[in-house]
């Protein structure tokens, strides 16, 4: 157990922890104060991953199909991942028809995640906004610009021939 050593009323707060001399500011320990709520609270959170909160990602799924329809995503594209991948439950793909609405839905999407799980999801791209890939646990989606997404053809990769479902 550490013992605090207080020299004078304007010095730092000095601890003699077991292993050695330790100088630590009043702002330090206001600091791993607030470290230690904030990890006491993290687990209270709705976690992303998981069938406890997502129930295997169709919950998580309902609402990105909503938020690219809302957005007037063209060409929407799901595949069911389960059983191919142990990465997501389901991919997503969509087109935007300009990189201005490609950004504004991933955006958008993101706020939704964020505001109804607790955490935000992993993007990529959003600077060009050719393509843009969040990644928000269950499911990953990729939005893209027509020519970029006709370029890359990920319905291809991921699906038999005939069997992606819009």
């Amino acid at each position: 157990m550490a013992q605090v050593l207080r020299l004078t009323q304007f010095s730092p707060i000095f601890y003699l922890p077991a292993s050695g001399f330790a100088a630590r500011t009043k702002e330090d320990i206001v600091l791993d104060e607030r470290v230690d709520v904030a990890q006491k609270a993290a687990p209270s959170a709705p976690q992303m991953q998981g069938a406890d909160t997502t129930a295997g990602g169709s919950d998580l799924l309902s609402l990105i199909l909503t938020s690219l329809d809302d957005d007037k995503a063209e060409e929407i594209v799901t595949i069911p991942l389960a059983g191919k991948s142990e990465f997501a439950d389901h991919m997503v793909i969509a087109s935007g028809r300009s990189t201005r609405q490609v950004v504004a839905m991933a955006e958008k999407m993101s706020d939704k995640i964020k505001s109804l799980y607790g955490q935000s999801p992993r993007i990529e791209g959003k600077d060009s906004g050719d393509w843009v890939l969040i990644d928000a646990g269950d499911v990953i989606v990729h939005i893209f610009r027509p020519e970029v997404r006709e370029f890359y053809q990920l319905e291809k990769m991921w699906t038999p021939a005939g069997s992606a479902k819009s």
